[in-house]
């Protein structure tokens, strides 16, 4: 079964399910709160979006962001395969990111890549399928996944806001790791992405009680990230 998480209504529905099926849920729900639901532009453009956020801070990423969709108008896939290299480099993106959407429009061109049914397979088939694709990695894939498809299961295991707050919230000894945060994820699903909004938006609480600002959490425009890739 796979779930979409496409209204907060969604979410909601989502969270109530964690809870049922694991109950060490209920008091990290009520110290967080309900958390928004957070979406971003779906297809290549959400694509492209977070790749040239990829280390940067959010202003810079936007304003990257907003020169190439007014340069290239409209934002398709086919209009950056055939754009001349220098051209992108001086609206301010790097020869990596350059390489990786050319890569991926490439791939959109030759209809061997298909963003949108993503949303409908396994999550980490999905997740295989863009961390396969030419600079993407798995903060890339995850975030495409949760936020421009509202992928159920999507599960940021890389995160490290997320692991810190699992390891708050289960009264773990150490930060998990990548993998670790596997089968501490298993009883979540098919609803890891819901579980992912909660570690989040708990991770936002106890930094806050502790009187400390984050800016890592994932945004719905360009931004900072936890993880490389």
């Amino acid at each position: 079964m796979t779930i979409h998480l496409n209204s907060q209504a969604d979410l909601e529905d989502a969270m109530a399910l964690l809870v049922r099926q694991d109950p060490r849920l209920a008091p990290i729900l009520d110290q967080a709160g309900m958390p928004a639901l957070r979406r971003r532009e779906p297809g290549f453009a959400g694509l492209a979006a977070i790749v040239c956020g990829q280390q940067l801070s959010t202003a810079s990423a936007a304003a990257i962001w907003g020169r190439l969709t007014a340069a290239y108008d409209p934002f398709h896939h086919d209009a950056i395969r055939k754009a001349r290299a220098d051209r992108l480099g001086r609206l301010g993106l790097s020869a990596a990111k350059i390489r990786t959407l050319k890569a991926i429009a490439a791939e959109l061109a030759g209809e061997r890549l298909n963003l949108d049914v993503l949303a409908e397979e396994d999550a980490d088939a999905a997740h295989h399928t863009l961390t396969a694709l030419h600079g993407i990695g798995p903060w890339t894939a995850d975030v495409y996944l949760l936020f421009c498809l509202g992928h159920g299961d999507a599960w940021p295991a890389g995160d490290l806001a997320v692991q810190e707050a699992v390891r708050i919230g289960l009264g773990l000894k150490a930060r998990p790791t990548v993998k670790e945060m596997i089968p501490i994820a298993e009883p979540w699903r098919p609803a890891r992405g819901a579980a992912a909004h909660l570690w989040w938006a708990y991770y936002k609480v106890v930094k806050a009680r502790e009187g400390v600002l984050s800016d890592q959490l994932p945004k719905p425009s360009p931004g900072t990230r936890t993880t490389r890739g």
